[in-house]
């Protein structure tokens, strides 16, 4: 079966065709979702920012110049929209909610009982700490690779870099990631030994 491209089912968008945007949002929603969360924070927001985002894209399709050039036009659509929602929720902005990946719980996970899954939820947060450290050209990548598992395709198509220039910045955030994570595990492990040595 021929896979539509973007610029198709835009063009079938523009023709009144409802199903042809449903079909778009499916196919960028975990990229959407993903940059929302990374610019609005481990807020409760990133839901909203989301549909927001596809909302105010719908709406503005017809000034779309360039169809085939949607998934970049659609990023930039989200990174408005989620500075505008900053700009209206930034004084009560409180709970935090994680990005929920797209793999799904196994069972293993859930026979892992308490003690396994505070160090699973440990571990996440000190990756999120991590990210957070890292140049801000390479955290929206890292994010929508390695916690919504897209491939180098999507994410170039996204954010409108080219494949290359995407694998080069996984490989250097890779590394810096890896050393972050490293220093904070034995920095962790030196508190821990303290501890237990009084």
């Amino acid at each position: 079966m021929h896979l539509e491209t973007d610029k198709d089912l835009v063009l079938r968008c523009l023709d009144g065709d409802t199903d042809a945007y449903g079909v778009l949002v499916g196919r960028y929603q975990a990229a959407v979702y993903a940059t929302a969360y990374y610019y609005a924070g481990r807020v409760g927001g990133a839901e909203d920012v989301a549909q927001e985002a596809f909302w105010a894209a719908y709406r503005s399709l017809p000034r779309l110049r360039e169809p085939e050039r949607f998934a970049s036009w659609l990023k930039e659509v989200t990174t408005r929209t989620a500075a505008n929602w900053l700009r209206r929720n930034a004084p009560r902005m409180r709970a935090e909610t994680p990005l929920p990946h797209r793999i799904q719980v196994s069972i293993e996970d859930l026979r892992q009982g308490p003690t396994k899954q505070l160090e699973t939820a440990e571990r996440y947060e000190q990756v999120q700490l991590a990210i957070d450290t890292l140049p801000e050209r390479y955290r929206l990548p890292v994010i929508l690779r390695y916690m919504q598992e897209l491939s180098y395709e999507e994410i170039s198509l996204f954010t409108g870099e080219s494949k290359e220039e995407i694998r080069g910045i996984l490989q250097r955030a890779g590394r810096q990631l890896r050393s972050l994570l490293a220093d904070l595990n034995e920095t962790q492990g030196d508190a821990q030994w303290h501890r237990a040595d009084k």
